[in-house]
This record gives structure tokens, sequence and C-alpha cells, in this order.
């Protein structure tokens, strides 16, 4: 997927993507031994990379097509589109696209005050903010 070895500490592979700075490094530590977490409080349920359109988005579904990985269609996920693999080791993976983004329903100075929730879970709107706090979103002084 683009990322180098740049660093190994015994078991602990370093690999950075693109030209480096925040978000392009990942720390990957080898045990041969370990089993299998199960999906549960404190395991990760996927890793979610970034690409910046859909045509990206689709060039990568091919590439890893091409490399026998089953990768899923298409997902129009509302504020992004994606697809999902997972990786040999078992790891779920997510590609995800920029656009449209979260300011395709409310502006950008509302982002965060207001609970969006997909069409689907609508109708389950009265319950879900009953189990959720306040949304309390500070304000910045200029």
């Amino acid at each position: 997927m683009g990322f180098q070895l740049i660093e190994q500490n015994g078991y602990r592979f370093r690999y950075e993507v693109g030209e480096g700075g925040p978000g392009t490094i990942i720390d990957v530590i080898s045990q041969a031994d370990a089993s299998y977490g199960r999906q549960s409080i404190g395991s990760i349920h996927h890793i979610a990379w970034r690409v910046a359109n859909e045509d990206e988005l689709v060039r990568w579904q091919q590439k890893l097509l091409d490399v026998g990985l089953h990768v899923t269609e298409v997902k129009d996920r509302n504020y992004f589109k994606s697809i999902y693999f997972r990786e040999p080791g078992g790891v779920l993976f997510e590609l995800a696209t920029d656009p449209p983004g979260f300011a395709i329903d409310e502006s950008v100075e509302n982002l965060g005050s207001d609970l969006k929730l997909p069409e689907w879970l609508e109708p389950t709107r009265s319950s879900l903010e009953a189990q959720l706090p306040p949304i309390n979103v500070p304000k910045i002084r200029r």
C-alpha cells in the first residue's frame, strides 16, 4: 500500500507512507504466537485510510483485486465513499474518500452541534438520543 520500512527494533516494525509527518507512520508488532483478538471493548474494529476521491478509491479497489484480495463494492457512507478488505493477517481495512465531507448537511460553523444519523437509523433517533449525553460544543473566542 505504498509503505516503506523505516525502522526495526526486535519484533517492532515502523512503516511510513508518503512524505512523512503526522498520520503517515504505523508501528506493527509481530507476535507469531499471538491469538486473534475478539471484537469487544478495547479492540480495534478496523483501520481506515483516506484517499483523495472516488477515482482513486476505484483504482485501489482494482489493485487489491489484482493481488487476490476480496474487496467490497464501493459503499456510499453519505459523508464519504469507501471499500473494505481484510489483509492476509485478518485485519479489516477501510479506504475512504475525502469528499463530500461532513459539511454537506450543516455549515462548518455548526459542525457537531446536532446529532446526524444515516437515513436507516432515523426511526430510532429518539431512543438513541435518550442514551446519549447532551452535545456541548464549546464556542471559540475570536
